[in-house]
């Protein structure tokens, strides 16, 4: 069952994609390649914009700001505000776009694009090897094409729990069976008491924050099963008899939601991205890497930037290479961008997929200089929650996609950054790439020629 690519095209279709392309950069020309938010645009305000000059640009397509995406006094850097304006609605989004570049306080504009999970089926139960992702060739049971993990496990490398993973997806389930002991807070907010105690704009954010339903509630029941899934490859808890484990059996997952039911904005990514960024650099958190299993839409410069702003602050971003196209068959990235994943930032990871029995997942996208690395994607049992008797309980579910796959080596980077303590993430980076075993179905076809090696550290 297709769920979230079902979704996706329905999106498409709904919304509409219009042409022409331009390389991504940071050139004038917009890159349309997806949905988007009709009626909505991203600017970037110049840092000399005044209010009335803000005012004034607005004017030339009858527009008003809807929300601050990042406000000039918020940002690390010197640059304007960066601001979610609505147009006149008998513009094509072209034209409003092209009425506003013409204006000197506007550094850029971009459309409000639409994300997508990277998920694209729900499979039956099978019996016997179910966690074939986390094996390794001499693990009990074995496969050769698992992440390793089960070999380093028997090292005794099992404990992350210094360590901090944003999840930027859907919610998780943190109260699931196999969660709770490694839902990570936020040291900076006291629980319950209605204020802002950090000071971050968020009035209790203890578990992270919901930007799609704009509050503190950040797992909204049956519906977050694809970022649950994601947590419990990372950390499903092991050792406890129950379930699944993930790559780390202890760490701290901490929720930035930006994905509902009809998918996730770019302002909405943004906002999420530097939010786990101002978790670390104001409240000291030990965030090392956050997992994106998403994608959709073309170039966004916004979006670029707060990657970047996490770059600067230590941070992997690691991206789902993408599940094809209307087709379902994987495409060539190198030729046709998959964002977020096909973002130049040094900190991104590239993750495609791979079978149980070493090949590249039919659906998984690809890239000789765009993609870095495959891991487990095909048939990944993990943690999801499910509705019974009117309550919603832990549940274990097998899904597919590159969704899948990221979160093993995000996984990776948490478990490498516990067994090397003030690494950087250039050298959590390097170190999961240049462990990666050669294979034969992604020669030629990622950066590295290889699968993840998590005993490989």
């Amino acid at each position: 069952m297709r769920k979230y690519f079902g979704l996706f095209i329905t999106l498409i279709a709904i919304i509409g994609i219009i042409s022409p392309r331009k390389s991504e950069g940071q050139g004038n020309a917009i890159r349309f390649s997806g949905p988007f938010v009709p009626g909505e645009l991203i600017v970037q305000f110049k840092s000399t914009a005044s209010e009335a000059d803000k005012a004034r640009a607005l004017g030339r397509v009858s527009g008003e700001l809807l929300d601050d995406v990042l406000s000039r006094g918020n940002r690390p850097d010197n640059r304007g505000d960066l601001s979610l304006v609505r147009y006149q609605p008998d513009l094509t989004i072209l034209t409003a776009i092209n009425a506003l570049k013409l204006d000197s306080a506007i550094e850029y504009v971009e459309p409000n694009w639409i994300y997508s999970h990277q998920a694209i089926s729900n499979d039956t139960y099978y019996s016997g090897g179910n966690l074939w992702g986390m094996y390794g060739d001499a693990s009990s049971p074995a496969n050769q094409f698992g992440s390793q993990a089960a070999e380093a496990w028997g090292a005794g490398k099992t404990n992350c729990g210094t360590v901090y993973i944003g999840i930027i997806d859907e919610g998780y389930m943190y109260t699931h069976e196999d969660l709770a002991a490694n839902a990570g807070t936020n040291r900076g907010e006291i629980a319950g008491n209605k204020r802002d105690d950090d000071g971050n704009g968020y009035i209790d954010d203890v578990y992270g924050w919901d930007f799609a339903g704009n509050n503190n509630t950040v797992f909204d029941g049956v519906d977050d099963d694809h970022g649950t899934h994601v947590a419990g490859t990372i950390g499903g808890i092991g050792g406890n008899g129950k379930g699944v484990a993930g790559v780390c059996w202890s760490v701290k997952l901490i929720s930035a939601k930006f994905l509902g039911t009809n998918g996730g904005t770019t302002a909405n990514a943004i906002k999420a991205v530097d939010y786990l960024t101002n978790l670390k650099t104001k409240q000291g958190i030990n965030l090392v890497a956050t997992n994106n299993s998403w994608g959709g839409g073309g170039f966004s410069q916004g979006l670029y930037d707060a990657i970047e702003r996490a770059n600067a602050a230590g941070i992997l971003f690691n991206a789902a290479a993408g599940n094809g196209g209307t087709d379902g068959v994987g495409d060539n990235n190198d030729s046709v961008p998959s964002y977020p994943a096909s973002y130049t930032n040094s900190n991104v990871i590239a993750v495609a997929a791979i079978t149980s029995t070493g090949a590249r997942s039919s659906f998984s996208n690809y890239g000789a200089t765009s993609v870095d690395i495959g891991a487990p994607g095909s048939a990944i049992w993990s943690s999801v929650p499910r509705k019974s008797g009117g309550k919603v309980i832990s549940a274990y579910a097998s899904y597919s996609g590159t969704s899948m796959a990221t979160p093993h080596v995000t996984g990776a980077a948490a478990l490498y950054a516990a067994l090397y303590p003030g690494s950087s993430a250039a050298q959590i980076k390097s170190a999961i790439l240049g462990s990666a075993v050669p294979t034969g179905s992604l020669s030629g076809l990622t950066a590295t020629g290889g699968r993840l090696n998590v005993s490989g550290f």
